[in-house]
């Protein structure tokens, strides 16, 4: 709809274009309050969503994308998880031929989702991703790898805290 809003220059079109988009962003944000008074009516779906809460750079929208297409979080290794989002590298070698590394398949709702909280997340929320992703791009890694690590981060930090049953706590620098 923003698109098509570029192309009209016709005043009564815009405003029903506008009037278009206003309404859907009240509907999508129904349904995202709908959703997690359905989960917080479930005592022990609405810890897990406190728990994945907790971390910096997860909002409403990441946390109940994760419950809801990844029912098996926090019961899955940190790999295994990286998987099903499809987010884990996958090599592309063929005898001595070593191709570039590339993710692919798993839940491809669930890994937009990620990759759209992992960028404010490791510009300005999460002071440990924020790290990863200054350490990566000054490395030479491409902006887009260094977010697609990120994005497996915060699944990865997700899984680990709906595992241990603790909140995230932020870790005390070193120095």
């Amino acid at each position: 709809m923003k698109t098509r809003l570029e192309h009209i220059d016709q005043p009564a079109l815009r405003r029903l274009v506008l009037g278009d988009i206003a309404r859907l962003k009240a509907r999508r944000l129904a349904q995202i309050r709908y959703l997690a008074r359905q989960l917080r009516a479930h005592r022990d779906l609405a810890a897990r969503l406190d728990l994945v809460l907790s971390i910096p750079g997860i909002g409403e929208r990441t946390a109940l994308a994760l419950l809801i297409r990844m029912p098996e979080l926090g019961r899955v290794s940190r790999e295994e998880a990286a998987a099903l989002a499809g987010l884990a590298p996958f090599d592309n070698d063929s005898g001595q031929h070593n191709g570039q590394r590339r993710i692919a398949g798993g839940r491809a709702r669930l890994r937009r989702s990620l990759f759209a909280a992992a960028l404010p997340a490791a510009f300005r929320w999460n002071k440990a991703l924020i790290v990863l992703y200054t350490r990566l791009t000054a490395a030479g890694k491409a902006h887009n790898a260094a977010l697609i690590a990120c994005a497996r981060k915060l699944l990865i930090y997700a899984n680990t805290v709906i595992q241990r049953g603790t909140p995230w706590l932020e870790q005390a620098s070193a120095t």
